[in-house]
């Protein structure tokens, strides 16, 4: 792989450290600014990526959901910026991250394997998720209605990529699916954290790790696609 790429990704790593730490010290308008940058960092990646090795429409799905990634951590950290807003911004930020997923979930579709099988598997683990979220936390109704359709395409997403990876084998399709797996373990990390009504800094350390690493690695199958 180009060092060129491996920089990017490391540029991208800093920044995002960066980010955690000043956002913990409350500097909000900071911390968008150097999340925006952590950010483009993986959607440089992808595309690179899609002009070098695919310009097929699987590829292109890929990165057009990596940039609603970038545009949804924007958001989700503006509502500490503009916080009389702050829930309305936070819903438009995950509203941007369920396209990126719908966007990931059409491309992982046309090859996908018992496709019927992982939408059922993985629509059935995230309504046990979802019930027990909102058997154990306070959620506001308008969390819960985004709630189910994000963890849905989440988790089916992860599932089907899963299925892909195991019955293929495939570097790509492995990477692919390690990466979504990050993704949706973040997701989780960040629900529970967010509504259990105890945020830990360490539980919002590994929300962004994980989201990032994941990103990142769906940003780098491109580099062994088909």
């Amino acid at each position: 792989m180009d060092s060129r790429i491996i920089l990017i990704a490391v540029t991208g790593i800093i920044l995002q450290a960066a980010f955690i730490m000043v956002e913990h010290k409350e500097k909000y308008v900071l911390a968008d600014i150097l999340k925006g940058l952590a950010s483009l960092m993986f959607v440089i990646i992808g595309l690179i990526g899609y002009k070098q090795f695919t310009t097929d429409s699987f590829g292109l799905k890929i990165v057009i959901g990596l940039l609603f990634g970038l545009i949804g951590d924007i958001l989700l950290n503006l509502r500490f910026v503009f916080e009389k807003i702050g829930q309305k911004i936070f819903l438009v930020g995950i509203l941007a991250f369920l396209i990126g997923h719908i966007l990931y979930l059409l491309a992982l579709i046309p090859i996908a394997v018992n496709l019927l099988l992982c939408v059922a598997i993985g629509a059935l683990l995230a309504g046990l998720l979802l019930a027990y979220i909102f058997k154990t936390m306070e959620v506001k109704k308008a969390f819960k209605i985004f709630g189910v359709f994000y963890l849905g395409a989440v988790i089916i997403m992860t599932v089907i990529a899963i299925g892909i990876a195991l019955s293929t084998g495939i570097r790509h399709d492995v990477i692919y699916a390690i990466g979504a797996i990050l993704f949706t373990a973040s997701d989780i990390v960040l629900i529970f954290n967010t509504f259990s009504g105890t945020t830990k800094f360490s539980l919002r350390i590994t929300n962004l790790s994980l989201y990032y690493i994941g990103q990142l690695l769906i940003a780098f199958s491109l580099f062994f696609i088909r």
